[in-house]
């Protein structure tokens, strides 16, 4: 008798994944690059292929070219892959709303507590050298992150409120739909059950998801991150809460800039030396007993069962 798609093994699983994100990651660059050409002439595309962001017509490009590029393919492989590959939607996005309000209200205390951490991981982060053997790696990397963060700087360069709420809407909610759908949706599901272990499974996702920004020097806390989702999600069998929290940080920051380029504030969100030691410990046991209480009220596996949902 022929396996149906539903008895795949979680390893052939995992390269049916990567293979349709390749190929849709693939198919979705071609078309930007072909849609800044016709729309904006293929010289501006080549002007930002070289971080030239001095034509007027660059960011308005820029941002059709991220859409395109990243935004969509991220959000519509995991989509194929859950309902027309698996046919399993429900069991691998996790988009059921049948989970406590409440739940929002502790992820939402989690992000805001989560600061002082994110920046202590972020400090050892930027100390962490390689082995002299491998500096030429560690050119590429500081090269790859320094190319983001020019990117980044284009995109995030806020003038009204117009801008912000632009970048709200783009890097705020849309890249956390879409990220969430691909990573705490599809990739860990299946990793669960590959590894037949939660944690580890949460864990080996959120270093993928922080690898795959490409930005070296933001590695650990971006893990960290990525993690916290991963417990979101893992919890509550639902998606939602950890698009939640993942749209409280990328808005945050998109609102700090914006408030910062505009001299409403005086803190510069980059910076990373805001906090004290005993700050770094008391974010951290919040956060472990807030992750307690949330797993708590959500009712673990148990509440994922309920709302028709296997974790694995």
């Amino acid at each position: 008798m022929k396996t149906s798609l539903n008895q795949t093994s979680p390893g052939r699983q995992f390269l049916y994944f990567v293979v349709i994100f390749a190929g849709v990651f693939v198919v979705f660059n071609v078309l930007g690059i072909l849609a800044i050409g016709l729309f904006y002439g293929f010289g501006l595309v080549m002007d930002i292929a070289r971080l030239n962001f001095s034509d007027p017509g660059s960011i308005p490009a820029l941002y059709l070219l991220q859409i395109v590029t990243t935004t969509i393919p991220i959000f519509v492989a995991p989509v194929l892959f859950a309902a027309w590959v698996m046919r399993q939607p429900q069991e691998y996005l996790k988009t059921s709303w049948g989970i406590p309000p409440v739940l929002f209200v502790v992820a939402f205390f989690i992000m805001l507590i989560s600061s002082p951490l994110i920046e202590l991981l972020s400090n050892i982060n930027q100390q962490l050298t390689l082995p002299q053997s491998l500096k030429g790696v560690e050119n590429w990397m500081k090269q790859s992150e320094e190319s983001a963060k020019q990117v980044t700087a284009a995109i995030l360069n806020m003038h009204t409120v117009w801008d912000c709420v632009k970048n709200v809407f783009l890097v705020g909610f849309l890249t956390a739909v879409a990220e969430e759908f691909l990573f705490r949706g599809g990739m860990q599901t299946i990793l669960v059950k590959l590894t037949k272990n939660e944690h580890t499974a949460i864990w080996v996702t959120a270093a993928i998801f922080s690898a795959f920004h490409m930005e070296f020097y933001g590695f650990l806390p971006r893990m960290l991150l990525g993690a916290l989702f991963g417990y979101f999600v893992a919890y509550s069998g639902s998606i939602w809460p950890a698009v939640w929290g993942h749209f409280l940080n990328n808005s945050t920051a998109v609102v700090a800039t914006y408030l910062y380029q505009n001299k409403r504030i005086k803190l510069n969100p980059d910076d990373q030396h805001v906090f004290t030691w005993w700050q770094y410990v008391f974010s951290l046991i919040i956060i472990i007993i807030l992750l307690l209480v949330y797993k708590k009220v959500a009712g673990g596996r148990e509440n994922a069962k309920l709302n028709g949902e296997e974790l694995g």
